[in-house]
């Protein structure tokens, strides 16, 4: 499985285990689906027509120097992974606008 780094974007330095947490105080997901290294975050929207849901899909990996960086490229090997993770997204938006539809 061949990884481009040029498509990758580059996050903060960080060489702990994990992969790095936002800043406390940037805007969050309102949801996030991660299956081994694909994530799913899923973003709240108000709007004039009412809540609408997003999602951005990325791939985590650690680069050459151990730091974790995130993609927007996915090889075949994630492919199925990444179905998966857009599933189990959908499966949340799609619950909680049925929840925000029915009254019991």
């Amino acid at each position: 499985m061949s990884h481009s780094k040029a498509k990758a974007r580059p996050r903060a330095e960080h060489n702990g285990q994990d992969p790095p947490e936002e800043a406390p105080d940037r805007n969050r997901p309102v949801h996030v689906v991660r299956l081994r290294n694909i994530r799913a975050a899923i973003w709240a929207n108000e709007t004039e027509a009412g809540l609408r849901y997003n999602a951005t899909v990325t791939r985590l990996y650690k680069d050459g120097e151990q730091y974790w960086r995130t993609s927007d490229s996915f090889g075949r090997d994630d492919l199925l992974l990444l179905a998966k993770v857009v599933d189990l997204a959908h499966t949340w938006i799609s619950e909680q606008m049925q929840a925000a539809d029915v009254p019991f």
